[in-house]
């Protein structure tokens, strides 16, 4: 039985919302669980690699190690929210490795782990295999139809173990994700970072089960300004706007404050850039920041994926406009193709992060499941890892560094 605070009934969500555990979006909010910021917090970065490249960081971990023993070291709860879930079959089947992340889970769920596993429901509907097994593991599988809800997806990438440490990244639960794609996240050792996340999983969580679309789970303080050993001040944001346990977290004006921050430099790597919402409508705010900051005399480096690249398109018109403006230089990063054969929706970059500024102490960075497009913002579920000061921002930088002056990065 699934311990009362998660996995509640619709019953339970209507007793929760008389106690102020689970409100609608508009009333006051209740008292939450407050404490003093983590004085230990633990962050570092994770990457995938693309196989047959030269991309690999041997100081950066890869994510199906981290994930592996993350899960392998669960003792209570595993709290996953994905886009979709996805192991490889066919001749790939061997080499997945997915399949030994999913072990690891099958392996928490036996040894009494209570486990969470909820996807967004337009895709989990296109990759069923995967969620069937996890629900004959034990496993309890909701699916969240964001469309229906919000106009969007379910777009973020992260889970929670134990309620203390938590992965957040451009990583989607599938075998491409983790050897075939370029990917970068985080993972936190923070409690309190961890409870925020659940806020926003809980929430999502509830309305999977048919919560009405105004109710929210908000039993922990916002992730703000904690900070870790390593120097790093975290805080954690989300999106869409109008759909957040608390809506300070909004990521949006975040990113628009960092970039209208800079003084020096910021540096970007997304798959995909666009002025322009999914149904034709504006979106400027990113790249009215952009260029604020590039008219200051800020050097703004930016690297797209191929996936953007293609003439006429509004990813590439925009990036083209802004590519002409003084102190602006637009590349993208071309992933070859595999030798084994061609796999459908892989071997590209797919890394969402943000760089401001390199002194050690006015460095600030991003990690987040957001393109920078507008419906990702204001319509589909995200979230992301901000990051101030310390180490981290500094080797992210270096990482975009080594990105921008490889042999797969071609000007525009």
């Amino acid at each position: 039985m699934r311990p009362r605070r998660r996995g509640l009934s619709l019953a339970a969500v209507g007793l929760l919302a008389a106690h102020g555990a689970c409100h609608p979006a508009g009333a006051a909010r209740p008292q939450v669980a407050t404490s003093s910021p983590d004085s230990d917090a633990q962050i570092e970065l994770v990457e995938s690699v693309p196989a047959e490249t030269t991309l690999d960081r041997a100081d950066v971990r890869n994510a199906p190690d981290v994930w592996r023993v993350m899960i392998d070291h669960a003792t209570a709860t595993l709290d996953f929210a994905e886009f979709y879930a996805s192991e490889a079959d066919g001749k790939f089947a061997a080499t997945d490795p997915l399949g030994p992340v999913l072990e690891a889970v099958e392996r928490a769920t036996k040894r009494g782990v209570r486990v969470r596993f909820l996807a967004d429901a337009v895709f989990g509907a296109k990759y069923p295999e995967t969620l069937a097994r996890l629900e004959r593991a034990n496993v309890a599988v909701r699916k969240l139809d964001v469309a229906k809800r919000a106009g969007g997806v379910l777009h973020a990438k992260y889970f929670v173990v134990d309620g203390v440490e938590s992965f957040v990244g451009s990583q989607n639960f599938d075998w491409r994700a983790l050897v075939h794609i370029q990917e970068m996240g985080v993972r936190v050792r923070s409690k309190e970072l961890a409870g925020a996340l659940l806020d926003v999983l809980d929430t999502d969580w509830e309305l999977a089960a048919g919560a009405p679309n105004d109710a929210r789970v908000h039993r922990h303080a916002s992730a703000v300004n904690l900070r870790a050993t390593t120097g790093e001040r975290l805080t954690l944001v989300a999106s869409p706007k109008g759909w957040l346990p608390d809506e300070a977290s909004w990521d949006l004006p975040r990113l628009v404050a960092m970039l209208d921050a800079a003084a020096r430099a910021i540096d970007l790597q997304v798959l995909t850039y666009k002025t322009k919402e999914r149904d034709g409508s504006a979106f400027t705010t990113l790249d009215l920041a952009l260029r604020r900051a590039a008219a200051r005399g800020v050097r703004v480096r930016i690297l797209l994926s191929e996936w953007a690249s293609k003439p006429g398109s509004d990813a590439r018109r925009a990036a083209e406009d802004l590519a002409g403006l003084p102190n602006v230089e637009v590349r993208f990063i071309v992933i070859p193709p595999f030798s084994g054969g061609d796999i459908p929706f892989a071997r590209v970059a797919h890394a969402k992060y943000l760089v401001v500024d390199s002194e050690a102490s006015a460095a600030r960075a991003w990690v987040g499941t957001s393109n920078w497009e507008g419906d990702y913002f204001t319509k589909s579920r995200n979230v992301g890892v901000i990051a101030e000061g310390g180490a981290l921002p500094l080797r992210l930088r270096k990482y975009f560094d080594e990105n921008w002056t490889s042999a797969y990065v071609h000007p525009l």
